[in-house]
């Protein structure tokens, strides 16, 4: 069963993300900012990570950066409703740094699982 990491602020998105992933039987792990996530990473249980890029603490640009660092081949999947630069300018530096995928505040949790479906099957398939 993949391990997915959830770092999300948000109490209400990170729930309803976790509800919809343990439905899916992903085990699920969460962390309200980037410290608290790099501060309890697990490498060897977790396969993808979701994380917002515009938390209190560690902002999810560092956590990106830091993952690669303890595990390159890590999924990561960054998410931005954007703050006051429009969440464009954080997902393209997002993607540069080394997400996977990026979504634009609000998204459709249904297409987030889809995509989450398809790189934990590549992942297998490499």
């Amino acid at each position: 069963m993949p391990g997915i990491l959830i770092i999300e602020d948000d109490n209400d998105l990170r729930e309803m993300l976790k509800v919809s992933l343990h439905r899916r039987k992903y085990k699920v792990f969460e962390a309200q900012n980037g410290k608290d996530a790099i501060t309890h990473f697990k490498p060897s249980v977790t396969d993808l990570v979701v994380t917002d890029l515009i938390m209190p603490e560690e902002d999810g640009l560092k956590v990106i950066i830091k993952l690669r660092e303890i595990k390159p081949s890590i999924k990561i999947i960054a998410i931005s409703g954007g703050g006051k630069a429009g969440p464009g300018s954080y997902l393209n530096l997002a993607k540069a740094l080394g997400a996977d995928v990026i979504y634009s505040k609000p998204f459709s949790v249904n297409d987030m699982i889809r995509k989450i479906r398809e790189l934990l099957e590549n992942e297998q398939l490499e």
